[in-house]
């Protein structure tokens, strides 16, 4: 395997890397901020919902793989000879050692305490010692593996409301992965609906709730109906303002509304927009996110 190591202003960072992967031939490209690391390093994105500051990095740094050292070298020769490539300039054409790429992607991923209790763990990992109840969770195409604080909020309201989850009817709007249907599922919620508006993701709960031997239904958000003794929404918060009337509609008298992907500097937003139905207020707080609870009064 090689590595052709290229700095490219912003402007032709796409047309560069669309090259690479569409005519000449790279299994992979990879675009970093060249200057990551020093003070002129800068995030390219925004917060949720905001949108981004710029468009690209102003110095971009690209890593393409190839099979062979004659096609990366090709390659390079090819980009440097375009008319408009000013400002292209190889860096490395360099041999990667051979990796198990697969045990290097699997030790990014630990297994995860949501209390001594209650752990996320990934499929190669062995059960930490204590569990008593584990989501059994490898990382993929949809989000939710238990590692960023919004999950782990959630994660961590159900296992301290097991009482409030043990036989009612929860939904999980916006399930990705399934893993907070499934941690209620464990928890022994009663009937169980996932829905998200991505198909992958609705797939993916549905083979992930088969892994962990729990049942519940996963389908497309009409799927939802009726009321419910838990409702759970872990998106972002534009979203969960334009659901407020829809999410408020499923939560049965004495029920739980449990909404997170919120910022801490967005509490009084959501607050205010779900005012009209329910009295929203932030139960948890984790690296600048909030966790927002709610509860019908009983009938």
């Amino acid at each position: 395997m090689f590595e052709l190591v290229l700095r490219a202003p912003q402007p032709l960072v796409e047309p560069v890397s669309d090259a690479l992967m569409d005519e000449l031939g790279a299994l992979s490209v990879a675009v970093e901020d060249a200057d990551a690391g020093s003070d002129a390093e800068r995030a390219l994105f925004g917060e949720p919902g905001m949108p981004a500051p710029a468009p690209g990095w102003d110095r971009s740094t690209l890593h393409a793989l190839f099979e062979d050292e004659p096609a990366a070298a090709r390659a390079a020769a090819w980009l440097l000879a375009q008319h408009g490539a000013q400002g292209l300039h190889v860096q490395a054409l360099q041999h990667l050692p051979e990796q198990d790429w697969v045990r290097l992607t699997q030790s990014q991923f630990a297994p995860v305490a949501v209390t001594p209790g209650f752990w996320v763990v990934p499929s190669w990992h062995d059960v930490p010692a204590g569990a008593d109840k584990v989501i059994r969770l490898d990382p993929g195409l949809a989000f939710g593996t238990g590692t960023h604080p919004t999950t782990h909020m959630c994660l961590r309201w159900i296992a301290a409301h097991a009482d409030a989850v043990a036989g009612g009817r929860v939904l999980d709007y916006g399930c990705g992965s399934g893993i907070l249907a499934i941690g209620a599922a464990l928890h022994g919620a009663g009937e169980t609906d996932a829905v998200d508006i991505d198909p992958a993701a609705v797939q993916s709960t549905r083979d992930n709730a088969a892994a962990n031997g729990v049942t519940l239904h996963a389908a497309l958000p009409d799927a939802a109906s009726g009321a419910y003794a838990l409702v759970l929404a872990n998106i972002l918060a534009t979203p969960l303002k334009l659901l407020a009337p829809l999410l408020c509609s499923h939560v049965a008298p004495g029920g739980h509304l449990v909404l997170a992907g919120i910022l801490v500097r967005q509490a009084d937003e959501l607050s205010a927009a779900y005012a009209p139905w329910l009295d929203l207020s932030v139960a948890d707080s984790d690296d600048g996110w909030a966790l927002m609870t709610a509860q019908r009064p009983a009938a």
